[in-house]
């Protein structure tokens, strides 16, 4: 962890709050936050849904690259905050049992569709809430921040109910 200019001397700031402090610099507006809340967890459930219908072969499970993906995912935001990573892992599942839950109704085609509607639709009001603000993405800067979306909309439900991350 490295010295921040505003921290006291002598201590440091964690990867995590540096990375929220410059992502929450592109989202002041009370109306972009807003969707964002809604819009980020949308396009992280169909990107997973996308994944899980890409067929890997015969004999490989249905779903286990998102599975891996999700993961992956998962892991890095353990090691931003233990806490954020635990509570996006739940998150995770529970859009893991959704979208499985789904392609067994809609198989993969029907559930491709529905991601891939889902993933236009969020991506659309990120681009509304950004155009509002005035601000761009903070991906343009920068591809990790499209990982630090998730974790920061998580962030602010831990603040709200008092969870430290």
């Amino acid at each position: 962890m490295s010295q921040h200019a505003d921290a006291p001397a002598g201590t440091t700031v964690r990867p995590v709050d540096r990375f929220f402090e410059a992502y929450s610099s592109d989202h002041r507006d009370a109306t972009n936050q807003a969707l964002h809340v809604l819009c980020v967890p949308a396009i992280v459930w169909s990107l997973l849904a996308l994944v899980y219908c890409i067929p890997l072969g015969a004999g490989a499970t249905t779903g286990l690259l998102a599975a891996a993906l999700a993961v992956g995912a998962v892991a890095f935001w353990c090691w931003l905050s233990l806490p954020l990573g635990l509570g996006t892992g739940v998150a995770m599942a529970l859009a893991f049992w959704s979208v499985a839950a789904l392609h067994g109704v809609l198989g993969s085609g029907g559930l491709a569709a529905v991601g891939a509607v889902v993933f236009v639709l969020a991506w659309i009001g990120q681009f509304i809430g950004h155009h509002v603000e005035g601000r761009r993405p903070s991906f343009f800067t920068d591809l990790v921040y499209l990982m630090i979306g998730p974790a920061w909309v998580l962030a602010k439900a831990y603040r709200k109910a008092s969870i430290g991350y």
